[in-house]
């Protein structure tokens, strides 16, 4: 093996003994959690408090929203707060401004929180939307037999 084989082995071994883990970025996961009671919302906040990684909690009965905050997966405390036995999902309303379109069909829910319609994808455009095509063409005025009151 020679000397420069001697010296390649050990800069090997040195560099791989180098290499440190990617620190993980802190993140923040909303989820929508069905709760009833304070008693639902004390729960959840223990359940998700427990969460390795997890730095702060805040649990809004009110919008039935949970937050945890620290360096965790979504996908573990999704799967932790669903041993909560109760009904959750990513949280999936946003800013109204956000969305290119908030008035389709998609992204109007009457329970989203007030400014805030669903997160839909860039590509649902308004002929998605429930309008019929026959009241939109009933007052145009390319239809000579349109309403002529207006």
């Amino acid at each position: 093996m020679g000397v420069e084989g001697t010296l390649e082995y050990i800069s090997d071994l040195l560099s791989s003994v180098k290499k440190k883990k990617k620190k993980k970025q802190i993140q923040t996961v909303a989820l929508k959690i069905r709760m009833d009671c304070e008693g639902c919302a004390r729960k959840v906040k223990k359940v998700l408090s427990g969460v390795k990684g997890a730095k702060s909690v805040d649990v809004d009965l009110k919008q039935q929203k949970a937050t945890v905050t620290g360096y965790v997966e979504a996908k573990k405390v999704l799967a932790a707060a669903q041993s909560t036995k109760k009904k959750v999902e990513l949280w999936p309303y946003v800013p109204y401004t956000l969305v290119a379109n908030p008035y389709v069909a998609q992204a109007y829910d009457k329970k989203a929180p007030p400014n805030h319609v669903r997160k839909v994808p860039a590509t649902a455009t308004v002929t998605e939307t429930t309008i019929d095509d026959r009241y939109t063409n009933l007052f145009s005025d390319d239809n000579p037999n349109a309403c002529f009151i207006m």
